[in-house]
C-alpha cells in the first residue's frame, strides 16, 4: 500500500478518525492491528517475519536485564543480533552469495551452479530489524530498562508510516509516545497535512517525472552519449532526494497528524560543503545509527587516527552493503568512505592551503564552491547506487567523454523521455523546491502561511491541492519509491 495510491487514501483516514474516537487504553491495539494490516497489503505472509523479528528483541532484552553477569547478557545480545541478521542475511543477501559462489566455481574451473533462491525481497525488513536491534542495544547498555508491554513494542516496530522506509526511530523517542492518550488537535492535522502535500510534491510532481529521463539512461547507458549521461547523473541526484525525502515527509506528516513525533530525517543535504556535511544532514536517522551502533562499538575515535579512519571507512562500506546485495551498492559505500577519509586527513593542509592562496572561507563565493564540488562527488557517486550493474556505472561515466555542450541548447533534452512541457514543469519545480527550502533555514514559509487571514490561508491550501492535482505525474511505473527495496 503506497502513500500515494488510493488505497492510503482510503485506508489513513479511517485509521485517525477511529483512533481519536476509541479510548485510550486500546488505542495502541489499534495501531498495531492497522499497521500490520498495513504491513500485509504487500506481501501478508511476510508478516511473519516481522513478527518473529519482534518476538526474538523482545524476549532477548528482557533475558538481558535479568541476566547477572556480563558475559549473560553478551550472550543474549549474540543471540538477537545473529538470529535477526540471519534472517535479514537469507532474505537480501543470499542470492547474492550464490551468485558469487557461482562465479568463484567458474573461475577455478569447477562445474558447480547453484540455482537463485524464488522468493521476493520483504518490503522494509533492512529498516525494521536495524529498528529493533537498537532497542536490544539500549537494554543492554542501560539506555533503558526493557518494557513488559509486548504490544506497545510490537507496534514501536511496525508504525505504519515509518515501517517500510523510515525515518529509523530510537526507543526513548518512539515508544513512551504509545502510553499518552491520542486527541484529534487541529495544529497537529494543519501541520501534518502541509507536510503531506510538501512530500507529495516533491514524490508526484518532482521525482515520478524527472524519472522517465534516468531510467530511459540507465536501462541503457550504452545507447547514450555524453550529454545523455551527466543529465540523467543530475537528475538522479535530484530524483532520489526527492523521492526518499518525500516519504520522510509523509511519514512525519500523518504520524504528526495521529499525534506522534519522528525524528527529522533530511536537512538539505545538497548545500553541505563536504561529504562529512553531506552525511549529517542526509538519511539523518541512518548516520546515526550507524555512528552509535556501529562506529562508536568499533572504536570511534578512542584508539588513535589509524584507527579512527578504519573504522569510518568500515561504517561506509557496511553502509554501502545493508543498502543492497551488490558490487554497486559496495563501490558506492566505499567512495564515500574513501572521501571521508581524504577529508579526515587533509583537513588541515586544505585550511592552510586557503590561508596561502587567500581564500576568505566566510565569503559566499567559497562556500557555493565547497557546496559544488560536494555535489559533484556526491552525484558521481549515485552513478553506482543507480546503476544495475557495475558495467552500467562504468559505461555512463565513460559516455562523459563524449560530451558536447551545444546539447545543452540545442533541444536534445527532449529525446529521452519527456515532453518539453513535462521537461519544463519538472525545472520550474525544482527550482521552487530548493528556493523554498534555502528560505526555509532563515525563516518558516509555513508558519508565515499560518499568520495570514483564514481567506488568505485556505486560498492558499486550495491552490496546493489543484497543484498536485493539475502537475502531478501520475504514471504507475514511476509510483514506487526507490527506497522501498531496502
Amino acid at each position: 500500500m503506497l502513500f500515494n495510491s488510493l488505497e492510503f487514501l482510503l485506508f489513513f483516514p479511517i485509521v485517525a478518525i477511529i483512533l481519536f474516537i476509541i479510548p485510550k487504553k486500546v488505542q495502541w491495539f489499534w495501531l498495531l492491528i492497522s499497521s500490520y494490516y498495513f504491513y500485509m497489503s504487500w506481501n501478508p505472509n511476510y508478516a511473519l517475519l516481522i513478527l518473529t523479528s519482534t518476538i526474538i528483541t523482545f524476549a532477548t532484552s528482557l533475558l538481558i536485564a535479568k541476566a547477572e553477569t556480563a558475559s549473560k547478557k553478551k550472550f543474549w545480545v549474540f543471540i538477537s543480533f545473529s538470529s535477526n541478521l540471519a534472517i535479514l542475511f537469507f532474505f537480501k543477501y543470499a542470492n547474492f552469495t550464490l551468485e558469487l559462489f557461482n562465479k568463484l566455481s567458474t573461475n577455478l574451473g569447477m562445474d558447480i551452479n547453484v540455482p537463485r533462491l524464488d522468493y521476493l525481497l520483504p518490503v522494509g525488513i533492512s529498516f525494521y530489524t536495524f529498528q529493533a536491534l537498537s532497542y536490544t542495544v539500549d537494554v543492554y547498555r542501560g539506555d533503558i530498562k526493557p518494557t513488559k508491554h509486548f504490544g506497545k513494542y510490537a507496534l514501536f516496530v511496525s508504525f505504519f508510516p515509518q515501517l517500510v522506509a523510515g525515518p529509523i526511530e530510537r526507543t526513548t523517542n518512539l515508544l513512551p509516545q504509545f502510553d499518552r492518550k491520542i486527541s484529534f488537535n487541529y495544529n497537529r492535522l494543519r501541520d501534518g497535512l502541509i507536510l503531506v502535500a510538501w512530500g507529495f510534491f516533491k514524490k508526484v510532481v518532482i521525482a515520478d517525472r524527472i524519472a522517465v529521463i534516468v531510467d530511459q539512461v540507465y536501462n541503457n547507458p550504452i545507447a547514450n552519449d555524453g550529454f545523455g549521461s551527466i543529465i540523467a547523473m543530475l537528475l538522479f541526484s535530484v530524483q532520489i532526494y526527492c523521492d526518499f525525502s518525500a516519504y520522510t515527509d509523509i511519514a512525519i506528516g500523518i504520524a504528526c497528524i495521529m499525534g506522534f513525533d519522528l525524528k527529522k530525517n533530511f536537512d538539505n543535504p545538497y548545500i553541505a560543503q563536504s561529504i562529512t556535511e553531506f552525511w549529517r544532514r542526509w538519511h539523518i536517522s541512518l548516520s546515526t545509527w550507524f555512528r552509535d551502533y556501529l562506529y562508536i562499538p568499533l572504536g570511534g575515535n578512542r584508539y588513535g587516527k589509524t584507527r579512527m579512519l578504519l573504522n569510518l571507512f568500515l561504517v561506509f562500506l557496511i553502509s554501502g552493503l545493508w543498502h543492497g546485495a551488490a558490487l554497486t551498492f559496495v563501490i558506492w559505500g566505499a567512495l564515500h568512505g574513501v572521501i571521508i577519509v581524504f577529508e579526515k586527513l587533509y583537513y588541515k593542509t586544505q585550511q592552510k592551503s586557503y590561508a596561502k592562496l587567500g581564500w576568505d572561507t566566510k565569503k559566499f563565493s567559497f562556500k557555493l564552491y565547497r557546496i559544488l564540488i560536494t555535489f559533484s562527488l556526491v552525484t558521481i557517486a549515485w552513478v553506482f547506487f543507480r546503476a544495475d550493474s557495475f558495467s552500467s556505472a562504468i559505461e555512463v561515466l565513460t559516455n562523459l567523454k563524449h560530451l558536447e555542450f551545444k546539447n545543452f541548447f540545442n533541444g536534445k533534452i527532449y529525446e529521452y523521455g519527456l515532453a518539453e512541457s513535462e521537461f519544463r514543469i519538472a525545472l520550474i519545480s525544482i527550482i521552487l523546491l530548493f528556493t523554498v527550502e534555502i528560505l526555509n533555514i532563515k525563516f518558516s514559509i509555513k508558519q508565515a502561511i499560518f499568520n495570514q487571514n483564514i481567506v488568505l490561508r485556505w486560498s492558499v491550501y486550495f491552490l496546493i491541492i489543484f497543484f498536485l492535482l493539475i502537475f502531478g505525474y501520475y504514471n504507475n511505473e514511476q509510483a514506487n519509491f526507490i527506497y522501498f527495496q531496502f
